[in-house]
């Protein structure tokens, strides 16, 4: 009798585990809040919007230990504009959302894994990944589907994005790039034919919306191809040791293995006028690598490609097929540079610089310089010495983030780094950079934009912070909500908007 109530009754409150207690309980919240009061002042030159996007689920989850980023998209908006903020947050309308709001509960199983759902889904996306604005849409994306396309001003889910039908593959990355120069979106999926499939599919979207660039690969192994990079004449494929086995799945196993034993295999093509065939995969000792920062072509042709890299398990509770795996402490990601040439046949990458031994991620660049050589990254960092309360902020964390203390502002030419520190109390978000008006507006200068844990309040702060004096923000723009951890945002600026309609 236990068990056939338990089987039909979906829980009504969410598990007492770490990713869904404290700073991580649940928001889910949707509407507006106008004129958000704020200490300082708003650069009046700020002129756009701020999006980003947090798991957040609307129900407790099917699968008792989800891990938190399993949650559904929900979509922030804070409008800046004459040195006032308004607020604006939405769920995205997916599949998934739609249907468990009609049947009250959950529905979806593990991460990526349809074998343990509740029912059929045609499209798992939970659209939590990255919002980003391209072709007068927001893109709400998680790269085992379609991206979801919404109204960027409402904030309403318009439907699912395939590009007028052009979209090639059934997956479609959390980072595309834009390329500044050409308005093209570079693009590519990976697990690109299903499941446990090893084909790349790479592909650009030029700024009328036609594809222009369509390429089919093979990997060297089925795992996750997070991130990616793009120069002018070459795409750049990162893959992270997390491996898949369908068999695994089917017995109701996790999508991703840690494999200590695979290389850190790092994928080149051809950017433009490629065939499968023109793939090369490079390789360098196993690793995690982190989000990308950039990559760019030296004088002498060679990719120079900086990201953060770590040799331990990132998601650690995907561990090897022994159980092991690193505890959250032991990570630690520093800032590198791999410098190649794409045109050699060694495939055994040369070692790589370390820019930076501080703990790093979500790095962000002035998006200007995409593509192109950069001279600054902005990003977070872990430095204790900096003075945080942790024994204020560790009790009501909550679980499964990372936490950064700071922003860190690398400066390539000086090989300095520059913190800006926001309290002993407060753990930083992703940082977003925001440009100073004018074409000649030099590289780096303008606002970092960064949302705030507060833990001494539970409420969340968004700060700007001036790029030309990085220790102190300008303005701290309160909400009187808590927005728990958010993955990926963008800054799209008003003439932008105005230009699509």
């Amino acid at each position: 009798m236990a068990g056939h109530f338990k089987s039909t009754r979906a829980p009504t409150s969410f598990p007492s585990l770490p990713q869904f207690q404290e700073f991580m309980k649940p928001c889910r919240f949707e509407g507006e809040i106008q004129n958000l009061t704020h200490r300082g002042h708003i650069p009046e030159e700020i002129n756009g919007t701020f999006y980003r996007v947090m798991p957040d689920p609307q129900f407790p989850s099917f699968i008792e230990n989800d891990p938190w980023f399993n949650g559904d998209g929900n979509i922030s908006a804070f409008r800046i504009k004459d040195g006032r903020c308004d607020f604006k947050q939405r769920y995205v309308r997916t599949e998934k959302f739609v249907r468990e709001r009609e049947a009250k509960r959950a529905l979806l199983g593990k991460y990526r894994n349809k074998y343990t759902d509740a029912v059929e889904f045609k499209i798992r996306s939970t659209a939590n990944t990255n919002i980003l604005y391209f072709n007068g849409r927001l893109l709400a994306c998680k790269e085992d589907s379609p991206p979801y396309a919404m109204d960027p001003s409402t904030l309403e889910t318009i439907g699912l994005e395939t590009f007028d039908g052009q979209l090639p593959c059934v997956t479609f990355t959390a980072h595309p790039k834009l390329d500044d120069d050409t308005g093209e979106l570079v693009c590519f999926g990976y697990e690109a034919k299903g499941d446990g499939t090893p084909d790349v599919c790479y592909f650009s979207i030029d700024a009328s919306g036609k594809c222009i660039e369509t390429v089919w690969l093979v990997a060297p192994i089925v795992a996750m191809i997070h991130d990616f990079a793009v120069t002018k004449n070459w795409v750049i494929f990162p893959i992270i040791p997390q491996t898949c086995d369908i068999e695994r799945m089917k017995v109701g196993g996790e999508h991703w293995q840690w494999d200590p034993n695979v290389p850190f295999y790092l994928g080149v093509l051809p950017r433009r006028g490629a065939t499968g065939a023109d793939v090369k995969w490079f390789r360098a000792p196993n690793a995690f690598p982190g989000h990308t920062v950039n990559a760019y072509e030296d004088a002498a042709g060679n990719i120079v490609f900086d990201l953060p890299l770590t040799d331990k398990n990132v998601f650690f509770w995907w561990p090897d097929t022994h159980g092991n795996a690193p505890s959250p402490e032991e990570i630690s990601a520093q800032l590198v540079r791999f410098r190649f040439d794409p045109r050699s046949g060694d495939l055994e990458l040369p070692a790589h610089e370390v820019l930076s031994e501080e703990d790093c991620e979500f790095p962000r660049i002035d998006d200007r310089f995409a593509g192109k050589e950069h001279s600054r990254t902005f990003m977070n960092v872990m430095d204790p010495s900096l003075g945080s309360d942790f024994s204020i902020i560790m009790p009501r964390m909550g679980g499964g983030h990372p936490p950064y203390n700071a922003i860190g502002h690398f400066d390539y030419a000086s090989m300095k780094l520059t913190r800006y520190f926001p309290g002993a109390t407060h753990l930083a978000q992703e940082p977003v950079f925001v440009a100073r008006k004018g074409a000649s507006v030099a590289e780096g200068d303008g606002w970092v934009i960064v949302l705030v844990n507060n833990y001494a309040s539970m409420g969340s702060e968004l700060h700007i912070v001036d790029a030309r004096d990085f220790t102190l923000p300008v303005a701290v723009i309160d909400l009187p909500i808590r927005l728990r951890a958010g993955l990926h945002g963008n800054w799209v600026d008003s003439q932008e908007l105005a230009l699509s309609k």
